[in-house]
């Protein structure tokens, strides 16, 4: 059987080499390794959108699908990191409704999408922490307060129209749900791209 590590969503940071959206997973327990997986634009202003807790003026399809699982009385269980093959993360998601437990294959940011809005548990494999995890650099307790304070200024200043209007209208010419290259993201994590990208895939 998988073992299956909890992780947290820590934010999405952007990839210095392509300039792509990039979220951040954070193993739950030490030692904390850090999961970086290729979003797209739409993605990473849904998700955005979601962790500030406002709310948009034009539901996404994030929160259509949310909503539709609350009306038929069914809830994300888990939302699950499974694999990397051939470059790219494999994710799926365990529903329960009133019918019985269901598994759904889904993309890593579909995953993440929905499990901050429902707050279902992340979960990744600890095979696919042990292949693209890492190690966050040693910090100080000044600096993780420091970056808890920009990420929840941030958070006060986000406009749920513009990255409505974002995720509607962008166009994307950056992988999904894969594995970046060794180089770490580098720009400051939970902010969406000036011109995010729509999702190639649909």
């Amino acid at each position: 059987m998988t073992l299956m590590k909890l992780v947290e969503f820590a934010g999405v940071a952007i990839e210095a080499a392509s300039g792509s959206p990039v979220a951040l997973l954070r193993e739950h327990d030490a030692p904390h390794r850090l999961l970086p997986i290729f979003i797209g634009g739409p993605e990473a202003a849904s998700i955005a959108v979601a962790v500030s807790g406002q709310a948009s003026p034009r539901p996404l399809t994030h929160d259509l699908m949310a909503t539709l699982l609350e009306t038929l009385h069914a809830r994300v269980e888990l939302a699950e990191v499974t694999e990397l093959r051939d470059g790219a993360f494999l994710a799926r998601l365990t529903v329960v409704g009133e019918d019985g437990r269901y598994q759904l294959d889904t993309r890593p940011s579909d995953a993440i999408a929905l499990a901050v809005r429902l707050d279902a548990p992340l979960l990744v494999s600890e095979a696919v922490l042990d292949e693209a995890g890492s190690l966050p650099p040693p910090e100080t307790d000044d600096e993780i307060d420091e970056a808890v304070d920009e990420f929840r200024s941030f958070l006060d200043e986000v406009d749920p129209a513009a990255f409505a209007a974002t995720a509607t209208d962008a166009e994307d010419e950056a992988p999904e749900d894969e594995a970046p290259d060794d180089d770490p993201p580098t720009e400051p994590a939970d902010q969406a791209p000036d011109e995010p990208a729509a999702d190639p895939g649909g």
